[in-house]
């Protein structure tokens, strides 16, 4: 059902994940020429297919997640993959921040974007939704075995 807290905790990390078509990961003070990530001056999850791709995997696990409450091992196995999307995600994006040419150039001024908190929030988010659907799962084999 909807009203379930774990539904609300999975719409919430679905959010997170889709926030991030909105918010940068990291800004500069100018353009960086000959980087791959900044020379717009943000870093969003359009500057790399794989981000793109990996984050809209989580946020549309965690989404679809959300109508799979009629299985909650279903739900739970949808619910871990999506995890285990942003973690991923999470990984390249700072992987590619520092493989990119922004941290050689030294008159560049790096600032962080509200963007990159929203992996971690999903991770809160989903954590929280995965265990209360295992507490669901518990109290559902604990009434099968009162019967």
């Amino acid at each position: 059902m909807i009203q379930r807290v774990q539904s609300i905790f999975l719409l919430l990390a679905a959010g997170a994940a889709f926030s991030l078509f909105a918010l940068p990961f990291a800004n500069t003070n100018k353009n960086v020429d000959g980087s791959t990530l900044m020379n717009d001056s943000l870093y969003t999850i359009q500057d790399h297919v794989g981000l793109l791709a990996l984050f809209c995997l989580a946020g549309g696990l965690a989404f679809v997640s959300i109508f799979l409450f009629n299985n909650r091992k279903t739900q739970l196995l949808v619910a871990r993959l999506a995890l285990v999307a942003n973690v991923v995600g999470l990984g390249l994006a700072i992987l590619l921040f520092f493989n990119d040419k922004v941290m050689a150039s030294s008159d560049a001024v790096v600032d962080d974007g509200v963007g990159i908190f929203m992996p971690v929030l999903f991770l809160i988010f989903g954590i929280l939704a995965h265990h209360f659907i295992n507490k669901d799962e518990k109290l559902v084999k604990s009434m099968d075995r009162l019967r």
